[in-house]
């Protein structure tokens, strides 16, 4: 004879197989996504947020291409320059770190910090 259990997310009494856990596939659905949100976030998870904010960041100040904007307005948005995936040197000897295909440069122009902003270009490979 089976003992009653009941469905893991809403309690309520289940019928069916022995080792069933829940009473239907939103139980269920619901259930692990309640405990995913309990559960700490993963470094993993943060990093790709952070990328995936910081390109976007980049990408809505960065429209013709080439911009120059205050460290101030971006981290404001949460920018954290921390956060890239590849950099590229100029021959000047500038370093532009890149976030996918929006790269920025710290500058300091008149006690002002700024960033340059620039898209990745086809030449920027063979440099």
């Amino acid at each position: 004879m089976r003992l009653q259990k009941e469905c893991m997310y809403c309690g309520k009494p289940l019928t069916g197989r022995i080792d069933k856990k829940y009473c239907d596939p939103q139980c269920k659905s619901a259930y692990q996504y309640k405990t995913a949100q309990e559960q700490p976030e993963r470094f993993y998870n943060k990093v790709d947020n952070q990328l995936k904010l910081n390109r976007r960041i980049l990408k809505a100040y960065n429209k013709a291409g080439k911009a120059t904007v205050r460290t101030s307005i971006l981290r404001d948005e949460g920018f954290d320059p921390k956060f890239f995936t590849h950099y590229w040197k100029n021959k000047k000897g500038d370093v532009y770190l890149f976030v996918y295909e929006y790269g920025f440069l710290k500058k300091r122009e008149n006690d002002n910090r700024k960033y340059v902003l620039i898209q990745w270009q086809d030449y920027m490979i063979s440099s």
